[in-house]
C-alpha cells in the first residue's frame, strides 16, 4: 500500500504525467483474465440503468400481460423487482471488494466449492444464450414484417455475421455503443410513457373520450386468477435477468471501486422507472386479450406498445415502434454476446469449460468465446418450424428457471462470504460497500429464488402437459448433475469457513495506483483539479 512505502528525503518524486502513463498501462489488460479494461464509469452506469431494455421487456411483457392481465403484470414486476434489489445488494458488496474475472462464478469457487462455481457458471451461460436466441428471433421477425423478400434465416445470417464482427472490435467500442443505445432506449421509453398518459386521458387528436382504466375492467385486471399471476413470474424473471451483469463487466472497468457501487445504486431507479413504469403503462394502454400478444399460437410477435398505437388509430406509428424495438434489439443482442462470451471465457480459464475458449488476442478480445456464444443464436431458427410465439415461450421458460437458480446462488455466496468474514475476525467496517439489511436481504433472496425455481412450472401439472412440464423443469436437475459431476472428476472440497480465502483478488493494486495518482496531483497543484459542470453531469451518468 502507498502508506507503507518509505519516503526517503532524497527520493525523487514521481510526476503526475508518469503516474498517469503508468495507470494507463496498468489498466490496459487485466493480468489474470487477459481482457482489456476499457469500460468507463458512465458505460457501466448506463448498462446498469438501461442496458437490458430490449425485446424481452417490450415484446415478452405481452406474454405476461396475456397470461395474467394488467394487475398480475404489476404484481409480477413488483415481486421480482424486490428480489432483484436484494440480489443486487449482495452482488454490490461482493463485486466492489472483488472485481475479478469470473464475477460471482469465481467467488462461488472461493466461498463455497469449485463444483458449485461450475454449476452456477453454466446456468448463467444458459441464460444468456437463451436470451440471445430470443433477441435474434425478434430482430429477424421485425425485418420479415417490413419485407418478406428475404427469408427469416437470411436475415438471421446477416445479423449473425454483423454482430460477430462488431464484438471483435473490442470492449471500448462495445461500451461506447451501449452507452448511446441505452440513452436512446431511455428516451424512447419516456416518450411512450408520455403518449400513454395523453392517450389514457383522452388527449389525442380525434380521440373520443378518455381511455382511463378501461382494460382493467374489460377484459379485466386478472386474466386467469392466481394461476395467471403465477405464470407471470417466469416472464418477469427473464426481463430482470441482466441486472447482475455489471459484476461480469467489472473486470473490464477502469475504476471498479467507483463504477460498481454507482451502478448498483442505480438499480433501484431502473426497477421503478423502467420495469414498474412499463408494467403500468402497458396494462393501461393494451388489452390483455389482444391478438398477436406473445402466446403459443402467434406466428408473429407484437409489442403491447404496437397494439396500443394501432388502437389509438395511428397506423404509421407502428413503424416508429418497430424502429424503437429494433434499436433495443441491437443493444440486447450486443449485450448478450458480451456477457455470455465473458462468462464462458472466465470459466475456461478456471478449467470449467474447454480450454480453447479461454484465449484472448493481444487486444484483450476473447475471439473464440465470442464465436462460441454467438453460435447459440441459431436457436432462433426454431421460429421457422414452431412459430415466433412458441419459440419465444420455450426459450423464456429455459432462461427464467436459470435466472432463479443463479440469483439464489448469488445470495448463498454472499451469506458464505459474510460468515467467513466474521469467522476470520474481520469487521464489516472494512467493507467498501455494505449490503442493506444484511442478513435479512440475503436470506430472503435465497429463499425466494429457491421457492420460485421449484414452483414456477406448477401450472403445467393441471391439466398436465408433458412438453411444457419438461420445458419448465429440465434445467433443475442440470444443476446437481454439473455440481456432482465436477466434484467427482476433480475431487473438490466444500470450504470450511476458516479456510476461505478473503485476500486474493481484492484489487488493492488498483486502489494503490489510484491513490498514488491522486497524491501526485495534490503535491503538484496543492488541490484536486476542478471539474466543469458538464464533467460532473457526465460522471453522474
Amino acid at each position: 500500500m502507498v502508506d507503507d512505502v518509505d519516503k526517503e528525503p532524497g527520493r525523487e518524486s514521481v510526476s503526475h504525467q508518469s503516474l498517469t502513463s503508468h495507470v494507463g498501462d496498468f489498466q490496459a489488460i487485466d493480468p489474470h483474465s487477459g481482457v482489456k479494461r476499457g469500460l468507463k464509469t458512465r458505460h457501466l452506469s448506463m448498462m446498469a440503468l438501461a442496458g437490458i431494455i430490449g425485446p424481452g421487456l417490450l415484446i415478452g411483457s405481452g406474454g405476461a400481460l396475456a397470461n395474467g392481465g394488467p394487475a398480475a403484470l404489476l404484481i409480477g414486476f413488483g415481486v421480482i423487482g424486490i428480489i432483484a434489489f436484494s440480489i443486487m445488494q449482495s452482488l454490490g458488496e461482493l463485486t466492489t471488494l472483488y472485481p475479478s474475472g469470473g464475477a460471482f462464478t469465481s467467488l462461488a469457487d472461493r466461498f463455497v466449492d469449485p463444483a458449485f462455481g461450475c454449476a452456477v457458471g453454466w446456468n448463467y451461460f444458459i441464460i444468456w444464450v437463451a436470451v440471445l436466441a430470443n433477441e435474434y428471433n425478434v430482430l429477424s421477425s421485425i425485418f420479415v414484417f417490413w419485407s418478406d423478400k428475404v427469408p427469416l434465416w437470411g436475415y438471421f445470417l446477416i445479423f449473425w455475421f454483423a454482430f460477430l464482427g462488431f464484438q471483435l472490435l473490442g470492449v471500448t467500442t462495445f461500451g461506447e455503443a451501449e452507452f448511446w443505445l441505452a440513452l436512446a432506449k431511455l428516451l424512447g421509453l419516456t416518450a411512450y410513457f408520455i403518449f400513454s398518459i395523453v392517450y389514457a386521458s383522452g388527449g389525442l387528436v380525434g380521440q373520443h373520450g378518455a381511455l382511463g382504466f378501461r382494460y382493467w375492467h374489460n377484459p379485466g385486471a386478472f386474466s386467469h386468477g392466481f394461476r395467471g399471476v403465477a405464470s407471470v413470474f417466469v416472464f418477469c424473471s427473464t426481463f430482470y435477468a441482466g441486472c447482475e451483469s455489471i459484476a461480469v463487466a467489472a473486470t473490464e472497468t477502469r475504476n471498479p471501486k467507483t463504477a460498481v457501487p454507482r451502478a448498483i445504486r442505480q438499480v433501484f431507479w431502473r426497477i421503478i422507472f423502467v420495469y414498474m413504469g412499463s408494467a403500468f403503462f402497458f396494462g393501461l394502454t393494451c388489452p390483455a386479450n389482444a391478438d398477436s400478444l406473445v402466446n403459443g399460437s402467434s406466428r408473429v410477435l407484437k409489442s403491447p406498445m404496437t397494439i396500443a398505437i394501432q388502437n389509438a388509430g395511428w397506423e404509421g406509428g407502428v413503424h416508429l415502434i418497430n424502429a424503437f424495438i429494433l434499436v433495443t434489439c441491437l443493444s440486447a443482442v450486443n449485450s448478450s454476446i458480451y456477457i455470455g462470451s465473458r462468462t464462458v471465457l472466465f470459466m475456461a480459464q478456471e478449467r470449467k469449460a474447454p480450454k480453447f475458449l479461454g484465449y484472448t488476442d493481444p487486444r484483450g478480445v476473447p475471439v473464440l468465446a465470442v464465436v462460441f456464444t454467438n453460435l447459440f443464436g441459431a436457436l432462433a431458427m426454431m421460429n421457422v418450424s414452431t412459430g415466433a410465439g412458441k419459440a419465444y415461450s420455450y426459450i423464456v421458460n429455459l432462461s427464467g428457471v436459470s435466472t432463479f437458480i443463479v440469483w439464489g446462488a448469488i445470495s448463498f455466496v454472499h451469506i458464505r462470504f459474510r460468515q467467513g468474514w466474521a469467522k476470520q475476525g474481520r469487521h464489516e467496517r472494512e467493507l467498501p460497500f455494505k449490503s442493506l439489511w444484511y442478513p435479512w436481504n440475503a436470506y430472503f433472496g435465497l429463499a425466494a429464488n429457491l421457492f420460485l425455481a421449484l414452483v414456477q412450472g406448477w401450472t403445467t401439472l393441471s391439466p398436465f402437459n408433458a412438453g411444457n412440464f419438461v420445458d419448465a423443469y429440465i434445467l433443475l436437475p442440470l444443476f446437481p448433475v454439473i455440481y456432482f459431476g465436477y466434484k467427482w472428476i476433480f475431487h473438490t472440497r466444500y470450504w470450511p469457513l476458516h479456510e476461505i480465502d478473503l485476500d486474493v483478488g481484492r484489487r488493492k493494486d488498483l486502489d494503490t495506483v489510484e491513490t498514488e495518482e491522486e497524491d501526485a496531483i495534490l503535491n503538484e497543484y496543492g488541490h484536486a483539479p476542478k471539474k466543469s459542470f458538464w464533467k460532473r453531469i457526465a460522471e453522474n451518468f
